[in-house]
C-alpha cells in the first residue's frame, strides 16, 4: 500500500451537512488530506472548518484563499481560526486569483499581482508569528505553531517567491510532464520546499463524451491572461494560437473546437479509475509531494463519490 499523501478537493458538489458522512468515507478510501477552493460556490475557509472537526486527523489546506479579496489582517485572522481548530494540520494556500475574480467580481483593481502576493506573505509571516505590525495590528490570539504559506504559482517569477519568501508552491492546470520543468524554480529556494498540485481528473468508461465537455471548459480557462502565458511559457504557444484568436473574435464556437484531444489528455486526467491513479503517479513521480485530486462531473453517467473513492483504492494499492 502507498503511504505518500493523497488530497482531494472539496466541497465537490455534495452540501456541507453531507460531509458528516461523506469526509470520513473519503478517509477510509484512502484520503489523508482536504483542500478548499475559492471561485464561485464557497469561501475557502468555511469547508475547512467543518473537516477539522469530522476528520480529527486528516490535514486541511486553502487552495487558494485570493490575497485581493481580503485585506492581510483578515486573511491572518482567518487562517488563526484554522490553525487553532487544527493544530499543526492547516496549510495556508495564498494566491493572486485571477482579473474576473478580483475585479469584475469583487470590484477590486488587480493590480501588481506579484507585489500583492509578496507583501501579503511578508505580513502573514509576522501575524501569525505573534508580531506586531505596521498599523498596529496584532493577532490577538496567534497560532501555537504558524501553519506553512504556500503560494499559488505558475511562471518563474511567482514560482520563485514561493521558494524564497513561502514554504513551497501550489500548482494548478499542467500536465504531468510540465511538473519537472516548473519544480525546480520553486527549489531554487531550497530541496525541503513544499511542491502540491492540483490535478484534474474525470474517471469514465467513454473518453469521448469527457473530451468534448472538456474542451468548452479549457478553452475557457486557456484564454484567462495568466493561464495564457503560463502555457506559452510552456511551450504551447503554437497549438495554442487558433484557440486564442478565436475567442477574441467572439467566436467561442471555433475556440472551442480549435481544442485538439491531445491538450484535453495532456491537462486532464481522463480514462478508467486504475488509468487515472496511474497518471496522478505521473505527478507525482515527477515532483508533486501532495496530489490535490479535483474531480469534474463531465461524465453524466458517473457518480463522483464512488469514482473518488474507487481512484484512491487503485492509488494506494500502486
Amino acid at each position: 500500500m502507498r503511504s505518500e499523501p493523497l488530497g482531494i478537493t472539496i466541497p465537490m458538489g455534495v452540501s456541507l451537512p453531507e460531509h458528516a458522512t461523506l469526509l470520513p468515507r473519503l478517509v477510509e478510501a484512502g484520503y489523508d488530506q482536504f483542500w478548499s477552493s475559492e471561485t464561485a460556490e464557497f469561501d475557502a475557509f468555511t469547508p475547512l472548518v467543518q473537516a477539522a472537526t469530522v476528520v480529527p486527523d486528516a490535514r486541511l489546506g486553502t487552495a487558494i484563499a485570493g490575497v485581493f479579496q481580503r485585506g492581510p489582517a483578515l486573511l491572518a485572522m482567518n487562517a488563526a481560526g484554522l490553525a487553532e481548530l487544527a493544530p499543526d494540520r492547516f496549510v495556508l494556500g495564498v494566491g493572486a486569483a485571477s482579473p474576473a475574480i478580483v475585479q469584475r467580481w469583487n470590484g477590486v483593481p488587480y493590480e501588481r499581482p506579484v507585489r500583492r502576493v509578496r507583501e501579503s506573505v511578508e505580513f502573514l509571516r509576522a501575524a501569525l508569528a505573534g508580531e506586531k505590525l505596521p498599523g498596529g495590528f496584532r493577532l490577538e490570539r496567534p497560532p501555537a505553531t504558524p501553519p506553512p504559506i504556500l503560494v499559488a504559482a505558475l511562471r518563474p517569477t511567482m514560482l520563485r517567491l514561493a521558494g524564497s519568501l513561502a514554504d513551497g508552491a501550489i500548482l494548478n492546470w499542467l500536465s504531468a510532464e510540465d511538473v519537472a520543468r516548473v519544480v525546480p524554480y520553486v527549489h531554487e529556494g531550497g530541496p525541503d520546499k513544499r511542491i502540491v498540485a492540483r490535478v484534474f481528473l474525470c474517471p469514465t468508461e467513454s473518453p469521448d463524451v469527457v473530451r468534448a465537455a472538456a474542451k468548452r471548459m479549457l478553452a475557457g480557462y486557456l484564454t484567462v491572461p495568466g493561464y495564457a502565458e503560463f502555457h506559452r511559457w510552456l511551450g504551447r504557444e503554437q497549438r495554442l494560437e487558433p484557440i486564442w484568436r478565436a475567442w477574441h473574435a467572439g467566436d467561442r464556437r471555433a475556440a472551442v473546437g480549435a481544442v485538439d484531444d491531445a491538450l484535453v489528455d495532456e491537462l486532464l486526467v481522463i480514462g478508467t479509475p486504475r488509468e487515472c491513479a496511474e497518471h496522478v503517479r505521473r505527478y507525482v513521480h515527477n515532483g508533486v509531494q501532495v496530489p490535490v485530486l479535483a474531480f469534474l462531473p463531465l461524465d453524466p453517467s458517473r457518480k463522483v463519490v464512488d469514482d473518488a473513492i474507487e481512484v484512491a483504492a487503485h492509488y494506494r494499492r500502486g
